[in-house]
């Protein structure tokens, strides 16, 4: 398991790709992704709202550490992991693999219901996702941000390398 620093918790408080604050702003970009990655449960109600279903979403049903009823309706295929707040668990890291192989082979959608928290799933996201992937979460506050896999993969490993491994 590996546990986050309190100088990634800076580090990662700023967005990691384009910053949308409108949300319908970002919807053009959204819907011409090859593969689409949803990690929070905003996010994914806004692209349900919107007929926009990613090919993997994660949840941990809540939103800003509220409790929300995500109505999850455009999938059966679920899966569980277990991640407290401030991890990124080996179970959760594992559980994106098998999503996104998954949904790959067989073209079907995937939801990720996480026991704990979701924050830091967007690092193995980044780093298990296909070139030209399409990544998506909130960022608490200011909206939403876009980013594409492979921009990103040297520098995910760079802030996975520097948790504590525990």
């Amino acid at each position: 398991m590996l546990k986050i620093t309190e100088e990634l918790i800076r580090d990662l408080k700023r967005p990691l790709g384009d910053l949308y604050p409108d949300f319908e702003d970002a919807i053009d970009r959204i819907k011409s992704s090859k593969f689409l990655i949803s990690a929070g449960d905003y996010t994914l109600n806004k692209l349900i709202s919107h007929n926009i279903y990613p090919d993997v979403g994660i949840i941990d049903n809540y939103i800003q550490r509220s409790d929300c009823d995500t109505n999850i309706v455009y999938t059966n295929n679920f899966l569980h992991t277990v991640n407290p707040a401030g991890t990124i668990t080996d179970d959760l890291w594992a559980t994106i693999e098998v999503a996104i192989e998954n949904s790959i082979k067989t073209k079907d959608k995937y939801i990720i219901e996480v026991e704990g928290e979701e924050d830091l799933a967007v690092l193995p996201i980044i780093i298990l996702a296909p070139e030209d992937t399409t990544v998506l979460y909130g960022q608490p506050n200011e909206g939403l941000v876009l980013l594409n896999s492979a921009d990103l993969k040297d520098q995910a490993q760079k802030f996975i390398n520097d948790f504590t491994e525990v």
